[in-house]
């Protein structure tokens, strides 16, 4: 069982008697049944009975639900409510429109819409790209999904992919300023989604492709990517490989090993999957293995979509075959982009010598930190409870922060690998360490190096957009 974490943290409202014991008793029913009492609210005092509002940290639903069972058996303790912290959050939606003008009278009210707007209007029919100069396009992202690949829920569709980007949106303006907002689509194929968004575009200065299933990711992208002349950007692809790259360079100081000596086994050749190998082998990695659900894949192996037919073509030089018993032996990185459960102690125990395992799988990693104890030299995973948690937000922020700065018509290579660069930077020498091979997300001065870092790769591509040809 994972351990007990705020994602499924419950407020027990409970009345208790208001004597000497009684909170003793609710405190030992629940640290019995596995629970972590976060903390302790007094809501009101009633003579003989004080209400109380107790957060408990649990490590699921079920769980949740052994420590009600436990704490209504304490004796003299009735539960009046416990209500889910998470979807307590939800209620409503978590984010929200806010105006950065003020309307406090007739004069304001003019210049920010009728009549005063109709100037702004015709200054960009004028000049176009002065959009970006005097709209929310200048700081403005779209976060794209068709719903079929959401977290690893799968294809839910687009209305219970919203809470997702709903999240991601609040990523983007917490950690960048950026105003992203969540566009979830009902598109039958690549084409709808592709015309979508293509039709979106006057309103966002980017395009954050996001938990769309593979292999129609591939396509939308390289087909947005070619008709668009803003960035676009397939986070699950791009964002995951850019900070597995910065935590792998550090991890490799660690355990004193060369790029171009690893042999890395990748569990999960989808979008994220073949991505990572894409920018691990422009890192130097020559020996690739990657692992789906019929085994490793080489050349030769047949009933490939296009995306896996590039991925036999250049990696396994070896041509090794098999499940993961078999690619494993002499493995120096193991990464998991895959599901839960899918390797165990006995996998890493036949790795090379400090061995390195990212297992990202989320929620829950192909083999958790607990199993992996003993064995593996560096350990991360995608989760926010454990140490190096390989997290996306150190990376789209301050990519999509650096291309509008720079106004940057689209991301290249050379902007993502300046990316892994900063993120890998970030943490000295003397803080680096088995358990910190990457950045808090919290680290706000991450997004700063990142945006400066993808800006200057930006203008070395010559890759920015026009200067506007007059100012008002």
């Amino acid at each position: 069982m994972p351990s007990p974490n705020a994602s499924h943290s419950v407020l027990l409202r409970v009345e208790i008697p208001n004597s000497p014991g009684a909170l003793g008793r609710l405190a030992t029913a629940v640290g019995e049944a596995g629970g972590n009492i976060a903390s302790v609210d007094i809501v009101e005092t009633n003579g003989s009975k004080v209400v109380e509002d107790i957060t408990v940290f649990a490590a699921d639903e079920k769980h949740i639900a052994q420590i009600r069972a436990a704490v209504e058996a304490a004796g003299d303790i009735v539960v009046r409510s416990a209500r889910d912290r998470t979807f307590l959050m939800h209620l409503g939606g978590k984010i929200e429109v806010k105006s950065r003008a003020p309307l406090r009278s007739r004069d304001d009210l003019s210049m920010a819409y009728t009549p005063g707007v109709a100037r702004v209007c015709n200054a960009i029919a004028e000049n176009p790209a002065d959009v970006h100069k005097y709209t929310i396009k200048r700081n403005s992202v779209a976060i794209v999904t068709d719903g079929t690949a959401v977290l690893g829920l799968g294809d839910i569709g687009p209305h219970a992919s919203l809470p997702v980007m709903e999240g991601k949106a609040m990523l983007f303006k917490e950690f960048a300023g950026i105003d992203a907002f969540p566009i979830c689509l009902d598109v039958a194929d690549a084409d709808e989604l592709v015309e979508t968004v293509q039709r979106l575009e006057p309103v966002f200065g980017g395009i954050n492709l996001e938990d769309v299933a593979a292999p129609r990711c591939f396509e939308v992208e390289e087909r947005l990517k070619a008709s668009l002349e803003i960035p676009v950007f397939h986070d699950d692809q791009h964002g995951t490989a850019v900070v597995v790259l910065a935590a792998l360079r550090n991890a490799l100081k660690i355990v004193d090993k060369r790029m171009e000596d690893l042999k890395v086994v990748i569990a999960g050749v989808g979008a994220a999957g073949v991505a990572i190998t894409k920018i691990l082998t422009a890192a130097g990695v020559a020996n690739v293995i990657g692992i789906d659900r019929k085994g490793a894949i080489y050349d030769g192996r047949g009933e490939l979509d296009a995306s896996k037919q590039w991925f036999a073509e250049h990696t396994n030089p070896e041509g090794r075959m098999g499940a993961v018993p078999e690619v494993m032996p002499g493995a120096d990185v193991f990464i998991g982009v895959s599901g839960p459960g899918l390797v165990g102690r006995d996998d890493l125990r036949v790795m090379n010598t400090k061995p390195i395992v990212f297992a990202l799988a989320n929620p829950t990693p192909e083999i958790l930190p607990e199993e992996a104890e003993g064995f593996a030299a560096v350990m991360a995973t995608g989760r926010s409870d454990y140490p190096n948690q390989i997290n996306n937000v150190l990376c789209f922020p301050g990519i999509f922060r650096g291309a509008l700065d720079a106004g940057a018509t689209r991301i290249t290579e050379n902007m993502k690998l300046a990316a892994a660069h900063a993120i890998a930077r970030s943490v000295s020498d003397a803080e680096l360490s088995p358990s910190f091979v990457v950045p808090s997300v919290f680290n706000k001065r991450v997004v700063e190096l990142v945006a400066s870092a993808v800006a200057e790769a930006a203008r070395v591509d010559a890759v920015i957009r026009a200067p506007h040809a007059h100012s008002h």
